[in-house]
């Protein structure tokens, strides 16, 4: 377990997210009811932001054509099918950390 400071707490608001970018990977960080979870951040529909999603009772929505995804596991919310890697997230003073698994 090697968790990396990715962020501070205050860029993150609740029922917000942010992109962020470690080692080539583009990760969706996102606050929601008062949760922190990380997830790829690219849709596997089209290739859109994630992070600039809608958060709505434990899932993002892409802002480009609608595909939802479920903050803990990834899964698409329609198949229910595994399609973004989720990562462990953490806040400890003042920073936001990631779990990469390397």
């Amino acid at each position: 377990m090697a968790f990396h400071e990715v962020a501070t707490s205050d860029s993150l608001a609740e029922g917000q997210g942010i992109e962020v970018v470690w080692q080539g990977n583009i990760i969706a960080v996102f606050r929601h009811s008062g949760e922190l979870y990380a997830l790829d951040g690219i849709c596997m529909h089209q290739g859109g932001p994630l992070a600039r999603g809608k958060l709505c009772e434990g899932k993002v929505q892409c802002p480009w054509h609608g595909w939802t995804y479920d903050l803990k596991s990834g899964d698409n919310a329609v198949t229910c099918q595994s399609m973004l890697r989720t990562y462990r997230v953490r806040e400890l003073a003042g920073k936001i950390e990631i779990d990469l698994g390397d």
